[in-house]
């Protein structure tokens, strides 16, 4: 006699909808350029030395890279370096942002959340999924459940089979 089992797949019956973070990555290399590099004796910006670096400098290898602009010396840079530098960049590059690459990330899953349709969601049950092989600043987190609250049902962290509450709305009498 064969004994048959059913197995139910209790989180496919749930109707929680998983919300991958990770699904939004934007392609393409992250560089940082530190203007550190630019600093005589790592001290100070000269103007005459960057404004010859400007034009001398090969701007075509930033092509398609997201770049995050910083300086990791404790010097004085003017704010004009930074403009100049971005500037020379923006025909090149995907993506400049001032910062380091941690910032650089927080602005691309942002630039991405902004574009989500979060009417899509209404009424739902959320789930987003906490860790994965991309790494996803908490910035991106904290924005999409901040797109998200007022318009879903409920919003949990973790995998389906294993949630953290986040947020569930009080049902109105």
């Amino acid at each position: 006699m064969e004994i048959q089992e059913n197995f139910v797949n209790k989180v496919a019956q749930s109707g929680l909808i998983s919300f991958d973070l990770a699904d939004l990555y934007p392609a393409g290399e992250r560089v940082e350029y530190d203007i550190r590099d630019n600093l005589f004796h790592g001290l100070m910006l000269r103007e005459k030395d960057f404004r010859e670096f400007i034009k001398e400098h090969n701007w075509a290898q930033y092509a398609g890279k997201h770049v995050a602009i910083t300086c990791s010396a404790d010097a004085i840079v003017p704010t004009w370096a930074y403009m100049l530098l971005a500037n020379r960049m923006t025909p090149y590059a995907e993506t400049v942002v001032f910062g380091n690459l941690s910032g650089l990330e927080s602005v691309l899953f942002k630039r991405e959340l902004d574009k989500l349709d979060a009417g899509k969601y209404r009424d739902q049950r959320v789930v987003i999924k906490g860790c994965g092989d991309i790494p996803v600043p908490v910035s991106a987190y904290v924005d999409l459940t901040a797109k998200l609250t007022p318009v879903v049902k409920s919003i949990m962290y973790g995998e389906p089979c294993s949630t953290v509450p986040v947020f569930k709305r009080k049902e109105q009498a």
